[in-house]
This record gives structure tokens, C-alpha cells and sequence, in this order.
């Protein structure tokens, strides 16, 4: 058993080229084969979020602080809080981030496949993102 400890974690900021806004990722990891899985802790500042994205084999991610909007391509806006857990589909585009008045965190977990774990695409633009969530 190996254990990784907060105090030793780095925190990093969220690359500017696939985050628009302030995000920053923790304890970043990747595991020792066979096992595929990656994985991060992603702190996101009210109006951060990520650029167009998709995994190969899907994505987790399981909320711990805060309010979200993530998005598949051609569906609708979703609205998410702390204690949910998000099931990603697999080599779907999609978006994830905080709402523009509440920041959010969660633990993203993915695998990877053929050494690839994720392949970014364009920024999710102004007006997409500010959208929002369908109201009822």
C-alpha cells in the first residue's frame, strides 16, 4: 500500500491553453500498469472551466465543493453540486467547470488508452458557456 499525502502533493495551475479562467490541479497521478487509471484533484475558480474535451475510455467525477456546469456536445447545459458523481461517456465532447458565481472541485478519474488519457480540443466560448443550465 502506498500512501500519497496532502502536504506532499504539488498544486499546479490549469494550463491556459485548455482552462479559461482561474483552476489549479492537485496530487495529479498516474498508476503503474496494468492499471490504466489517472487521475486529479481540479479546484476551479466562479467562471472557470475547461476547453472542449474527450476521453477515450470516459471520465469520473466525483464532486466534493461547490456548484457545476458540464456539458456532452449537443446536449443541454447540466447543473451539478457537491456529492454528486458525474459519469463521463466515453470519446464524447464535453466540458466541465464552476458556475460564474460559485467555484467548484472535483476529482477527476480517467484511463487511458494507447498512452492517451484525454485529447483537448477548441475553448468553450463566451456565450456557450454562458447559457447556463435549461430553467424550468
Amino acid at each position: 500500500m502506498e500512501v500519497k499525502r496532502k502536504a506532499e502533493m504539488t498544486t499546479v495551475d490549469g494550463p491556459a491553453e485548455y482552462f479559461t479562467g482561474k483552476a489549479t490541479i492537485t496530487g495529479q497521478f498516474q498508476r503503474e500498469e496494468p492499471s490504466r487509471l489517472t487521475g486529479a484533484i481540479v479546484h476551479f475558480e466562479p467562471g472557470a472551466r475547461t476547453a472542449w474535451h474527450k476521453h477515450p475510455l470516459g471520465q469520473t467525477l466525483i464532486v466534493t465543493e461547490g456548484v457545476g456546469w458540464t456539458q456532452v456536445e449537443d446536449g443541454p447545459v447540466l447543473e451539478f453540486h457537491a456529492g454528486d458523481v458525474l459519469l463521463c461517456p466515453a470519446d464524447k465532447r464535453h466540458w466541465h467547470g464552476a458556475t460564474p458565481h460559485e467555484g467548484m472541485t472535483h476529482v477527476a478519474l480517467q484511463e487511458a488508452l494507447g498512452g492517451t488519457n484525454v485529447t483537448w480540443m477548441e475553448k468553450v466560448s463566451d456565450e456557450e458557456y454562458l447559457a447556463g443550465p435549461a430553467r424550468d
